[in-house]
């Protein structure tokens, strides 16, 4: 049966069109708005191939001086298995339509992030040891290491940048919306808490804030946008499925056949800036509280 629609659903179309222009909106202002400042370049998409200060030692560096990139590629590498076993698991158990979930795509997301570090962390490592061998300062070595570590990855970087920043909102919004909403009042036949799912709700979150403990990334405000599109995208392929004759909803919320439909799609939306903004406090407390607490360890990133 296809997807009926009915008048209260343009409303929900029109909320979710009006997230997607907002955020492409705002990331074209925001990107385009560092040609030219030498200091956060590093943090535009469109100044891949411009600019001269990439920051491309933020990939693999640790904000922890003296921590050998080594410790970074070891958590990347047990993050990256652990959740890589923890997804083939649940495949396994439900087949690939476990993928209509949210769930699963957010964590197949910090997979391809812990993917790219593990790339990335090799590549500095590599790089590093070489260089240790001549008598340089740290960080003259890390220096020299980031112009090859730039011209080898090029626009790599950013888009493992842009996946991080993509990652700590969704893992935020998936374990609120689990925990909160789905757990205590939305049990189903196609849904039961088992210790798989347990785990695919602690581990994401889990893995990642160790990464954000240890990593030297950023977090700007604006990059939330491809947070809010990645959330989109995902309403768009239920719908898409829905209309090819998909039969039921894994997020109930996500119901067009209901009057309240709007209400929960509006709500939806705003609770992405909470969710962005919790991940950015715990950031922010990082690089604002370490160094006092740890002044001679400490880098701030």
């Amino acid at each position: 049966m296809a997807l009926l629609v009915y008048w209260y659903d343009f409303i929900c179309f029109a909320i979710v069109a009006a997230a997607i222009v907002t955020s492409l909106w705002f990331l074209l202002r925001r990107e385009r708005g560092f040609i030219g400042i030498d200091d956060t370049a590093q943090d535009s998409l469109l100044l891949v191939y411009r600019s001269e200060r990439l920051g491309s030692a933020r990939l693999w560096t640790s904000c922890w001086r003296r921590l050998h990139p080594g410790w970074l590629l070891f958590t990347r590498s047990t993050s990256f298995l652990s959740m890589a076993a923890l997804l083939a698991w649940d495949v396994i158990k439900w087949d690939a339509s476990i993928f209509v979930y949210y769930t699963e795509w957010t964590f197949m997301l910090v997979i391809i992030y812990f993917a790219m570090g593990i790339v990335a962390s090799v590549n500095g490592c590599l790089k590093y040891s070489k260089e240790l061998t001549l008598e340089i300062s740290e960080d003259a070595l890390v220096e020299k290491v980031e112009v090859e570590f730039r011209q080898r990855l090029g626009a790599y970087g950013y888009i493992m940048q842009i996946i991080f920043q993509t990652s700590a909102g969704a893992v935020v919004l998936t374990d609120i919306v689990f925990w909160l909403v789905i757990v205590p009042f939305l049990s189903n036949s196609h849904f039961g808490l088992n210790t798989l799912m347990i785990c695919m709700h602690t581990t994401n979150a889990g893995f990642l804030l160790l990464e954000t403990v240890l990593n030297s990334l950023p977090l700007p405000w604006f990059r939330m946008g491809y947070f809010v599109l990645w959330s989109s995208l995902y309403v768009l392929f239920q719908w898409i499925i829905h209309a090819c004759g998909f039969t039921w909803w894994p997020y109930p919320f996500l119901e067009l056949d209901r009057p309240w439909a709007p209400i929960w799609y509006l709500c939806m939306a705003i609770v992405h800036i909470p969710c962005y903004g919790a991940y950015a406090a715990i950031v922010k407390a990082k690089n604002s509280c370490f160094p006092y607490l740890f002044p001679n360890a400490f880098v701030k990133s």
